[in-house]
C-alpha cells in the first residue's frame, strides 16, 4: 500500500471497521428466520426439513472453507480493496437472489454461492494488516473481530423488526441495500492497496516465500489452533438454551442474558488483549495464549460445575474476557508468520480453519447433546480446551526459532 501519514491510516481503519460492521450486522439480519422462510416455501416432512435448515446454514460455511484461501492469494495478486469490493458485492446479490427465490432449490443455491463469493472478513484483515505496523496486528485483528462481533449482536434484532413488520424478503433487501452501500463507501474512501505480489519480487529460487518451512511449521500448528478454539466456542451453541431451561431452571430472560455476557466480555476485553500483546514477542504471546486457553477450560468447567445462577451468569462473562485473546491473536501470529506477499493466502487459511472449527463444533455439541446426560454436555468443551492448550506448548516448544518475533 502506498505510503500514508498515521492519521490517513488512522481514518481509513476506521472506515474499514464501520463497514464491517456494519456488512456483518446486515448479513446476521436473516440468521435465525431462515427456517420459518423454509417452512413458507414448501411443504416439507419434519426430517427433510431438519435436513434443508442444515444445508442452509452450514453450506456457506463449507463453500467459504473451501473458497477463502483461493480469493485471499488473489487478492495478493490483484490487491486486497478490490476483494473487499468484490465479497460486499457478491453478498448483496445473493441475498437478493435469496429474497425473490421461488423454492428451496434456488434459497440452497444462493446461501452456497454466499459461502463460495464472499471472503470479506479475510480480505479486510488483510487490507488493514496493511494499514499497520507488524506489532500493531493483534490489535487490529481484535478490533475486527470486536467490529464483527457487534454487528451480530445488533443484526438479529434489527432483523426481526424487520420480519415482523414486512416479511423476510424485505429482511434480505435491506441488507442487500446495506452490503451495497458498503461497498460503495469502500470504493470512495479506503485507498487502492498495491498488490503485494507485485510489489515484492519473489526472491530467485525459492519455492515457498519468506516464511518457507515455517508456513508448515508454525502455520499448521496455528491453523489447528483455529480450528480447536473455534471448536470449543461453537459446541455450547447446540445445547445451551436446553441446558440452561432444564440444568439451571432459568428463564428465556436469564437465557439471553447470558449469551450477551459472553459477547459483552469479547467486545470489551478484545482491544485490551490486543494491546497487552503489543510489546510482546510471538513466543511471549504463545506462552500468554496457553494459559489463556487454559483459563478458557477453568470457565467452562464452572459453566459445568455450578448452578448457581449468578456463579454461571459470572463464568460465561469471564469466558467471554477469555475468548476475546483467543482468535484475534491467533490470526495476528498468522499474519506475523507471512511476507506481505503472503497475507491474502495466509489469512484466508485461518478463515477457513475457523469455519471448520464452527462446523466441527456445531456438529459436536449435538452429539454431546445426544449420547451424555445433560448436566455434562460442557465437559467436552472444556477438554477441548485444555487439547488447544497442550498444542499450544507443543508448538511453541518444537518451532521456538520460528516465534521469536523477527521478520519473516
Amino acid at each position: 500500500m502506498a505510503a500514508e501519514s498515521l492519521p490517513s491510516s488512522r481514518r481509513t481503519l476506521e472506515w474499514l471497521l464501520a463497514i464491517q460492521c456494519l456488512s456483518m450486522g446486515a448479513m446476521e439480519m436473516s440468521g435465525p428466520f431462515w427456517p420459518l422462510h423454509l417452512r413458507t416455501l414448501e411443504q416439507m416432512s419434519d426430517f427433510r426439513f431438519a435436513w434443508v435448515s442444515m444445508a442452509v446454514y452450514a453450506g456457506p460455511m463449507v463453500m467459504a472453507l473451501c473458497s477463502t484461501p483461493w480469493w485471499g492469494r488473489m487478492g495478493d495478486r490483484i490487491g486486497h480493496k478490490p476483494m473487499v469490493v468484490r465479497a460486499l458485492l457478491a453478498l448483496a446479490a445473493t441475498q437478493i437472489i435469496a429474497a425473490f427465490a421461488p423454492s428451496v432449490i434456488v434459497v440452497l443455491i444462493a446461501r452456497l454461492a454466499q459461502g463460495a463469493l464472499g471472503g470479506f472478513i479475510a480480505a479486510a484483515q488483510a487490507y488493514g494488516a496493511g494499514l499497520v505496523d507488524r506489532p500493531g496486528r493483534g490489535s487490529l485483528m481484535a478490533r475486527l473481530q470486536v467490529a464483527t462481533a457487534l454487528g451480530s449482536a445488533f443484526g438479529p434484532g434489527l432483523g426481526g423488526l424487520l420480519f415482523d413488520g414486512w416479511g423476510f424478503q424485505v429482511v434480505n433487501l435491506v441488507a442487500a441495500v446495506v452490503c451495497v452501500g458498503c461497498a460503495v463507501a469502500a470504493i470512495a474512501v479506503l485507498p487502492r492497496d498495491k498488490p503485494a505480489l507485485a510489489a515484492e519480487p519473489r526472491p530467485s529460487g525459492a519455492t515457498t516465500g519468506p516464511a518457507g518451512a515455517l508456513v508448515w511449521g508454525a502455520l499448521r500448528g496455528l491453523l489447528i489452533g483455529i480450528v480447536l478454539v473455534q471448536t470449543g466456542k461453537l459446541m455450547p451453541q447446540a445445547f445451551f438454551a436446553v441446558f440452561a431451561q432444564q440444568v439451571l431452571q432459568a428463564d428465556a430472560a436469564y437465557t439471553g442474558l447470558c449469551y450477551g455476557a459472553t459477547a459483552l466480555g469479547l467486545c470489551v476485553a478484545a482491544p485490551m488483549w490486543g494491546r497487552w500483546f503489543e510489546a510482546m514477542d510471538q513466543a511471549a504471546v504463545m506462552r500468554r495464549v496457553e494459559w489463556i486457553a487454559l483459563a478458557c477450560a477453568a470457565t467452562v468447567a464452572m459453566q459445568a460445575w455450578f448452578v448457581d445462577l449468578r456463579i454461571f451468569l459470572l463464568a460465561r462473562l469471564l469466558w467471554g474476557v477469555c475468548l476475546g485473546a483467543l482468535l484475534p491473536v491467533f490470526y495476528a501470529l498468522l499474519s506475523l508468520q507471512a511476507s506481505a506477499r503472503q497475507q491474502g493466502a495466509v489469512l484466508g487459511w485461518g478463515n477457513s480453519a475457523a469455519k471448520a472449527g464452527a462446523l466441527l463444533g456445531t456438529a459436536s455439541g449435538a452429539l454431546t447433546m445426544a449420547w451424555l446426560p445433560l448436566k455434562h454436555v460442557f465437559w467436552p468443551a472444556c477438554a477441548i480446551y485444555a487439547v488447544a492448550a497442550l498444542g499450544l506448548r507443543m508448538l511453541r516448544l518444537k518451532t521456538p526459532r520460528q516465534l521469536t518475533g523477527a521478520a519473516p
